[in-house]
């Protein structure tokens, strides 16, 4: 079905594999459209409830790959009908995305793993906010996540300087949550991933949605917004279940419904 990435569902978890090796995972239009069309999938399937996007062979996603490109082509309009859109679905999706991050996340490679909820990088990967370096700007959310993950002048710094950030370097500044050694890659994703898998889906989805909101509202909205969400997962089977387990002193098994 698809032809540059890899679609598997395995146990709860869905995997958005970017499969063009030999570019590093560059950016296509028909990429693009995969994994929004991926994300759709994974918004309408409820036994998915956490999803890992990553790169096969040896990088991640080095950006957009310029060759694919007319020589006409309105860079404005394009990120409008391909890249903005797969963006606002990761942002709207109420499941947790892992950026499985296996090497170099470049250029709107580091916009898609900043635009996950979660960046789990191996010990040699290396991010770089390559947009600089071609003379254009940081795009496909790149602007609006990374201050928020990283304060405005690290990200500034990020942006226009255009430097290599190791592994280390991105979990000591916030970029990261979490670097694994090469050896336990995907034993290690895929642990962080299956814990996920086994929260309450809908709970992570009404935090990500008015986290999200709370960097435009004030606190009077944002006690109104806990209200509303605390009244929606109140009602779910994984809070009475959490209830139950905690009377019963065991261990809750959530369904994600």
């Amino acid at each position: 079905m698809y032809q540059s990435i890899i679609f598997e569902k395995t146990e709860g978890i869905a995997w958005i594999k970017l499969n063009r090796p030999a570019k590093l995972n560059a950016f296509t239009l028909e990429m693009q459209k995969e994994i929004h069309s991926a994300l759709i999938k994974c918004k309408n399937d409820d036994e998915v409830r956490a999803i890992i996007i990553t790169g096969e062979g040896r990088g991640f996603c080095s950006g957009q790959d310029l060759s694919s490109f007319g020589k006409s082509v309105n860079l404005g309009n394009y990120l409008r009908e391909y890249y903005n859109p797969m963006i606002e679905e990761m942002a709207s999706l109420e499941k947790p995305i892992i950026a499985a991050i296996n090497g170099v996340a470049a250029g709107a490679g580091l916009s898609l793993a900043l635009a996950c909820d979660f960046r789990i990088i191996c010990e040699d990967a290396t991010l770089v906010n390559a947009f600089i370096h071609i003379g254009l700007v940081p795009d496909a959310g790149n602007m609006y996540y990374l201050p928020r993950l990283v304060g405005y002048a690290k990200a500034l710094e990020l942006a226009v300087l255009g430097e290599k950030i190791t592994a280390h370097e991105a979990l000591k500044s916030g970029l990261a949550t979490k670097v694994v050694a090469r050896d336990h890659w995907e034993e290690e994703v895929l642990q962080f991933a299956n814990r996920l898998a086994n929260l309450p889906t809908r709970a992570i989805g009404l935090i990500k949605k008015y986290m999200r909101e709370s960097f435009e509202s004030d606190l009077q909205t944002m006690l109104e917004y806990e209200a509303r969400a605390q009244a929606e997962a109140g009602e779910t089977d994984d809070h009475k279940e959490g209830v139950m387990a905690f009377l019963e002193k065991r261990s809750p098994k959530f369904s994600g419904k």
